[in-house]
């Protein structure tokens, strides 16, 4: 069984397989209007979305499927005290294939260990968010014409950005991909994402202290809420507030050709001006990502039974009676998901299903 509940979970033939798929999607919609014609997904949305939720219903409704689920835990058995895993164990029974959100980390990946049909991680807590990064990855590709070579500046907050996480995670893939970390010291990149992807992968990084002084280097600008909850000092947010604020002064430093990415939803990170910029390329980010999420619903169906694309097998879970997951926003906290964990590159022992560390 495949299912896509980080961005590892595909190989890099696998990802590039479904950024093309999209793009031939784009090319010649009318061809895939039935593809999936008496086929279900499900989408079961445990906290609000809109993008991300409408996406996966638009996408399965062009590629002539049917959509069912729901959009607030609240009017589900969830109320009543269904676990994930239950729950995961009914919807399976009506669809083929499930999309799923959750405010809990490693929610998926503990329902995927029952399910009979693909899990598609659509967001877990600030975990993970492996479709928005494929959606990233078809607008680099649709901006640029390509991924190898690139050098792209996250902007914002990289501590908490789970967005951010997943797509180093996936540029590590690629070739001589440049990395420019931009943000306030209390927003850093966490050190494990440090050691654990871009020491490991070998990427080429740094990290600097405004936009403005690596601006002209980029080719994309991925931006993010600088959240000013995540400061304990108010003066310090006050300091560096601007620094990470993008408007047309900054923009014009840029390249002719750079695109500026951001996830959505903004606040005030990317000021209205921007919008008219034909390097504005956010909103038709969001298009993409209907796209790319059609080309996935494909092509995890078409992998559904094919022992060529299961799930990695690279890491073996450790079981210690001694150790416990002690994030309370993880899935061993609310259910009885066992206590399993790996190794980090560092020998750290971290959860199987948040990555939080064992202490």
């Amino acid at each position: 069984m495949k299912h896509l509940i980080d961005p590892t979970d595909l190989t890099r033939e696998e990802t590039d397989q479904i950024v093309d798929l999209a793009l031939e999607i784009i090319d010649h919609r009318e061809d895939w209007q039935e593809k999936m014609a008496h086929r279900k997904l499900s989408t079961l949305f445990y906290e609000p979305s809109t993008r991300t939720r409408l996406s996966f219903t638009a996408a399965m409704m062009e590629l002539g499927g049917n959509v069912l689920g729901f959009a607030d835990a609240a009017n589900s058995s969830v109320s009543k005290g269904e676990t994930v895993q239950d729950t995961v164990r009914v919807v399976s029974s009506f669809v083929d294939i499930i999309a799923m959100r959750h405010y809990i980390e490693g929610a998926q990946l503990y329902a995927s260990e029952v399910s009979p049909v693909p899990i598609i991680n659509a967001g877990d807590g600030s975990h993970s968010h492996p479709t928005q990064t494929l959606t990233d990855l078809l607008t680099i590709r649709r901006e640029l014409g390509h991924i190898d070579g690139i050098t792209i500046g996250f902007c914002g907050d990289l501590r908490f950005g789970r967005t951010v996480h997943s797509l180093i995670k996936a540029l590590a893939r690629y070739k001589d991909v440049k990395v420019i970390l931009i943000a306030p010291e209390a927003l850093k990149l966490p050190d494990y994402i440090r050691r654990d992807v871009c020491d490991k992968m070998q990427i080429d990084y740094r990290e600097v202290e405004t936009m403005e002084e690596v601006m002209p280097e980029l080719d994309i600008l991925y931006m993010t809420r600088v959240q000013k909850e995540r400061f304990l000092d108010e003066d310090e947010f006050d300091r560096v507030k601007d620094s990470f604020r993008l408007d047309c002064e900054k923009l014009s430093k840029a390249k002719t050709h750079m695109a500026v990415l951001h996830p959505l939803p903004r606040v005030n990170e990317i000021l209205p001006e921007v919008d008219n910029d034909p390097r504005a390329a956010y909103f038709r980010q969001v298009e993409n990502g209907k796209f790319v999420r059609m080309a996935l619903i494909v092509k995890l169906l078409e992998w559904k039974n094919d022992p060529a694309h299961g799930m990695p097998q690279d890491d073996i879970p450790i079981y210690n009676p001694h150790a416990k997951c002690t994030n309370p926003k993880c899935i061993c906290a609310s259910e009885a998901a066992a206590h399993k964990f790996r190794r980090s590159t560092g020998g750290e022992l971290r959860c199987w299903y948040c990555d939080a560390k064992v202490k």
